[in-house]
C-alpha cells in the first residue's frame, strides 16, 4: 500500500514532463511543416512578444492549422 501511494506520487509528477514532451513534439512537427523548426518558432513568438503557452500551441497545431499558420508567419516576421 505503502509503494503504490509512492508511485502514484512520482508518476503524477512525470505525467507532467510526458504532457510538455507531446506537446513539444506536435508543436515541432507542425512548424516543421511550416519551414521553421520548434526553436526557431518559439524564438519568433517570444521576439513578436507573442504569449500563448505550449498546451494552447499544441491545440492550434492539430485543431486549427489555418492559425498555427498566421502564428508561424507571425513568428517568421512576416506580419
Amino acid at each position: 500500500m505503502l509503494k503504490s501511494l509512492s508511485y502514484v506520487y512520482r508518476h503524477r509528477r512525470e505525467r507532467k514532463g510526458d504532457m510538455r514532451r507531446l506537446w513539444i513534439c506536435r508543436i515541432n512537427a507542425a512548424a516543421r511543416l511550416e519551414g521553421l523548426s520548434y526553436s526557431h518558432f518559439m524564438n519568433g513568438l517570444r521576439r513578436s512578444r507573442v504569449e500563448v503557452n505550449r498546451k494552447m500551441l499544441a491545440e492550434m497545431a492539430v485543431r486549427d492549422p489555418v492559425a498555427f499558420s498566421r502564428l508561424v508567419a507571425v513568428a517568421k516576421g512576416e506580419t
